[in-house]
């Protein structure tokens, strides 16, 4: 399915330009979230049915990145996913973040005695020496949009023999990623994913994996019919990590994710490209490598508010974010607002 022939999918009001804070859904997760929810309404079916679709979610999520569905634990959002990852570093380990790092990706870190170095992000690659445990960066940052450099970091943690931990909340879903670079990759999906809140994904590489402990074990991470007495039987992939999934948001996440698939992540990064480069020219700003661009003029965000365009602020600027239901009406009324 190509992108002009899926858009009909999406009934947005004119002017959503924060897919950074939320993604809309596409008609088919929509509507199954609708069949699910009257379905447990009437008592129609047992909870197997809706939980299905957390497989179906693992799976689509796991082409997404390129890797293989048992190398995917699910859960309900980035800290929690990434919670066992800093737990299990040793007291004193030195972890290297940057510093306007989303909290996410930064408080499951300074929660533990663990020493946490920031340092502002071109400085990254840099700041990985040989005292450096774990690096710990988004592909795309939050409040800014700004494009990692993702290979220079990876680069710099291998030599020093880093874990690299990667939050690719603001990415997935717009920016091809292969997950194999690193060793933990975490994902809220509620973003650019387009699925509910409270649907997250974590890579865990085979070669990592025995250093976490899964300290959130349950039965739905169990190795077959966990459900009653001992001993531990935990799954040997990354399933161990798996916290039981909240049925409803995972039903639809699958056909979200799978839409994505279907039309491909390519033609999605060229057209948010294209609609936020048309932004930025617009206001006679060079092109960039980013879905996500800010504006810092003071009243930015009043007028893209009168105009009623739905942008967010972070760190004092507008932060405006073009997805793939993104039209150039929606871009050039931003324009004009703001000129």
């Amino acid at each position: 399915m190509n992108l002009a022939d899926a858009v009909h999918m999406w009934d947005l009001e004119p002017g959503w330009l924060n897919t950074a804070s939320y993604g809309v859904p596409p008609a088919p997760a929509f509507d199954a979230l609708q069949s699910a929810l009257a379905e447990w309404r009437r008592g129609a079916t047992g909870w197997d049915k809706w939980d299905r679709s957390t497989g179906r979610a693992r799976t689509a999520f796991a082409r997404l990145v390129g890797v293989a569905p048992g190398d995917v634990a699910v859960g309900a959002s980035a800290s929690q996913v990434l919670a066992p990852v800093a737990a299990s570093l040793p007291p004193g380990s030195r972890v290297v973040v940057p510093d306007i790092e989303q909290t996410s990706n930064l408080f499951p870190w300074l929660v533990h005695d663990l020493d946490v170095h920031t340092v502002p992000p071109a400085d990254l690659p840099r700041a990985i020496d040989e005292r450096t445990d774990a690096v710990a960066f988004s592909l795309v940052q939050s409040a800014t949009g700004e494009v990692a450099a993702a290979a220079e970091v990876v680069a710099a943690a291998r030599a020093h023999g880093a874990l690299v931990v990667a939050d690719a909340t603001q990415a997935v879903g717009w920016l091809p990623v292969d997950a194999t670079s690193f060793d933990v990759l975490a994902v809220s999906a509620y973003k650019w994913l387009m699925c509910p809140r409270g649907t997250a994904f974590c890579y865990v590489s085979p070669a990592v994996r025995d250093r976490i402990r899964p300290l959130a074990a349950n039965w739905y991470a169990g190795d077959g019919d966990a459900s009653y007495g001992p001993p531990l039987r935990l799954a040997e992939d990354a399933r161990r990590f798996d916290i039981a999934a909240p049925w409803f948001s995972y039903v639809a996440a699958a056909p979200a994710l799978e839409l994505l698939l279907e039309i491909g992540i390519g033609p999605i990064h060229d057209h948010d490209l294209r609609m936020a480069n048309r932004f930025r020219s617009g206001l006679g700003l060079p092109p960039g490598d980013s879905a996500i661009a800010t504006v810092t003029r003071p009243d930015a965000a009043e007028r893209l508010a009168a105009a009623g365009i739905r942008a967010s602020v972070r760190n004092g600027a507008a932060r405006l974010a073009f997805h793939l239901y993104t039209t150039e009406a929606d871009v050039d009324t931003a324009i004009a607002a703001l000129t």
